[in-house]
């Protein structure tokens, strides 16, 4: 049975990207979290494994491939999360609400949520669709009541 890094290292591979250590981590650090993850926390946990140009050009190369998607909370602060397993550069499956918490201020991919298809004027074309749903999460209600 293979452990995380072949799994990742064999991702990075089927996408014609270089295996080097900064590419591990931040699929390591991705994969491990319940919520979408910022650049400033990432480049906090990462330290001075990465500069945040490399950590830019990761996030740049994993977004392009279909390895992540980016969602934007409600301060403009790009999120990112790891895709569908059904993703790639060319054909990419993000279309489900995202949930960003009022209380806690994380961002979760409701997977199970999915965004109907969209009937748009003749000429238009839509190449990314995204919605996202505020209010308290499940962890926070818990806390609460």
């Amino acid at each position: 049975m293979e452990n995380k890094t072949e799994r990742f290292e064999k991702l990075l591979v089927k996408n014609g990207l270089k295996r080097t250590a900064p590419r591990l981590q931040v699929l390591e650090i991705l994969s491990g979290r319940d919520s979408a993850t910022s650049q400033p926390y990432l480049e906090q946990v990462m330290g001075k494994d990465a500069d945040r140009v490399t950590l830019y050009r990761v996030l740049q190369a994993f977004e392009e491939k279909g390895i992540i998607h980016k969602v934007l909370d409600q301060q403009g602060t790009a999120n990112y999360a790891i895709c569908s397993d059904g993703c790639s550069a060319h054909d990419h499956h993000d279309e489900h609400v995202h949930f960003n918490c009022d209380n806690c201020h994380k961002i979760y991919c409701l997977d199970t949520v999915k965004i109907p298809a969209l009937k748009v004027p003749a000429g238009f074309k839509v190449e990314h669709l995204n919605l996202i749903a505020t209010g308290i999460c499940a962890s926070c209600s818990d806390k609460v009541n």
